[in-house]
């Protein structure tokens, strides 16, 4: 049985670079879903909080006004305390707020992948290579288990929002388009 050839030290920076690459590209996806995941949540928060504070309002001053609208005044009034209710069960305004959280956290892994991959790993030794992956890869980890999971329609207008240019920086644009003569 032929013996397996060892990986030299630029297989393994090859693969450190890759996987590296492949916590940058999920880490993108992740903060673009989180992001589309935190406005599904402030739309949610206004649809319900603005009208139920509308709501409270002119039960209140219908009730003030006459005594013959206090039973239209009761029906808003209810209509604005479900509408409370459901906002405060769900808590939009805490899931927008963690949703952005996660959004910026993945930002940071993905900067740091980037950084690891362009600026470091061609210097770095291969345990300084092995050990920035490893940090980085429980980085993303810690964030997955933290994170509330995006939902579909979310991951596709965060995907959408890449494949648009959504995180392209001008300097990579210039880099990838020769110049005009």
């Amino acid at each position: 049985m032929p013996e397996t050839a060892q990986p030299t030290d630029a297989d393994r920076r090859e693969a450190i670079a890759d996987e590296l690459e492949r916590l940058e590209e999920s880490a993108k996806y992740s903060a673009q879903s989180q992001f589309e995941q935190a406005k599904r949540w402030r739309v949610i928060n206004l649809w319900l909080g603005v009208p139920a504070s509308g709501l409270a309002a002119i039960a209140g001053a219908t009730a003030l006004v006459t005594a013959a609208g206090r039973v239209i005044a009761g029906l808003v009034a209810l209509t604005s305390a479900v509408l409370g209710a459901i906002l405060t069960t769900i808590n939009a305004s805490h899931r927008m707020n963690q949703a952005a959280a996660a959004a910026n956290a993945y930002l940071e892994i993905q900067t740091a992948a980037r950084q690891a991959r362009e600026i470091d790993l061609p210097s770095w030794t291969m345990e300084e290579a092995r050990s920035a992956l490893a940090e980085l890869t429980a980085r993303r980890d810690e964030q997955n288990k933290t994170a509330e999971a995006p939902s579909q329609r979310a991951y596709l207008r965060g995907k959408a929002n890449i494949e648009a240019g959504g995180q392209t920086y001008g300097v990579d644009a210039s880099v990838d388009e020769p110049e005009a003569q």
